[in-house]
């Protein structure tokens, strides 16, 4: 049975991510548990593990590590154990190797990647990048695989942001999305994801994707 943590560290839209969450419980029987937690027990016995974020790399690391022994359990349970893990936002650009965000500093380096001001074209795309885009499929993914056939024909999700991920290794790229200039919206390893998009605030798709990922082994 799936047992759901979302890692609670002071930042992130925890209350939406819990409420989607909730509502995949609803319609989705495998679903035994939801917490919003900082506790290294808690994590360590869920199956699938959420890093909401929300605000600046910075600010976001600053709470997540003030949290006693919180980074050393999700490294446990993600790295050590393969759990299913998704990082939101912010939670997806803390898994980068640094951020230029107000200053240089560093991240998880479970991605080989820096976090970049957002650069566009002309002034008719606004920053921050707020609404909805379409998704770009390069590469393919079994959480995508696996989402509602009625989602499939229209992957669109909803967006508020103004830094990116530049990954070095395009490997790991699985969606992308053109906002002035084309961006990395979804990244992957082995049982790691991220997304840049809100999954939580987009509706029918962003549902259908939280139950794919809870359906999910962590396997490629």
């Amino acid at each position: 049975m799936t047992k759901v943590a979302i890692i609670d560290y002071g930042s992130g839209n925890l209350k939406s991510v819990y409420n989607a969450v909730k509502r995949c419980e609803e319609s989705q029987s495998n679903i035994k548990s939801v917490e919003v937690t900082d506790s290294s027990a808690v994590i360590s016995s869920a199956s699938h593990i959420i890093l909401p974020g929300v605000g600046s790399f910075k600010s976001c690391l600053d709470g997540f590590y003030s949290k006693k022994n919180l980074y050393e359990s999700l490294v446990e349970n993600v790295i050590g154990n393969g759990k299913p893990f998704l990082g939101i936002c912010v939670g997806m650009q803390m898994l980068c190797s640094r951020s230029t965000e107000n200053g240089d500093h560093k991240g998880f380096g479970w991605f080989d990647g820096v976090v970049e001001k957002m650069n566009v074209d002309t002034s008719e795309f606004k920053i921050p990048h707020m609404g909805w885009n379409e998704l770009l499929i390069e590469k393919t993914h079994p959480v995508l695989e696996n989402l509602d056939p009625s989602t499939q024909s229209s992957f669109n999700a909803y967006f508020v942001h103004s830094y990116v991920c530049r990954l070095n290794n395009h490997d790991h790229e699985i969606l992308s999305t053109n906002y002035g200039k084309k961006f990395t919206s979804m990244i992957a390893k082995k049982n790691i994801l991220g997304t840049q998009f809100h999954p939580e605030k987009s509706h029918k798709f962003g549902l259908s994707f939280l139950q794919s990922f809870f359906k999910w082994q962590g396997n490629i």
